[in-house]
C-alpha cells in the first residue's frame, strides 16, 4: 500500500465520499436502453431490407427477434 490510499478501502486519499447521497440518480421503474452494436455486414444487410419495406431499422429488428422468441419458445415446450 502507498500513502495515498486509505488501508481499510484502497481509496486514493484525494477521494472524498463523506458529502455523497446514496441513490441519488436511481429512478425506480426506469427502463434500460441496450446499445447494441452489429457488425457492418448485418446493420447493412438489415438497413437495406428496412429501406425496401419502408419502416425503421429498429422497427425491422424488433419484428424479427419477436420471431425469434416464438420459435425458440415454441421448441422449449
Amino acid at each position: 500500500m502507498n500513502a495515498s490510499t486509505t488501508p481499510d478501502d484502497g481509496m486514493p486519499a484525494e477521494i472524498d465520499f463523506s458529502n455523497g447521497v446514496r441513490g441519488k440518480f436511481h429512478r425506480s421503474g426506469a427502463k434500460l436502453r441496450m446499445p447494441v452494436y452489429l457488425d457492418d455486414e448485418v446493420q447493412s444487410f438489415l438497413a437495406e431490407r428496412a429501406r425496401a419495406k419502408g419502416v425503421e431499422v429498429a422497427a425491422l429488428v424488433n419484428s424479427l427477434l419477436r420471431k425469434d422468441i416464438e420459435l425458440i419458445q415454441a421448441v422449449a415446450k
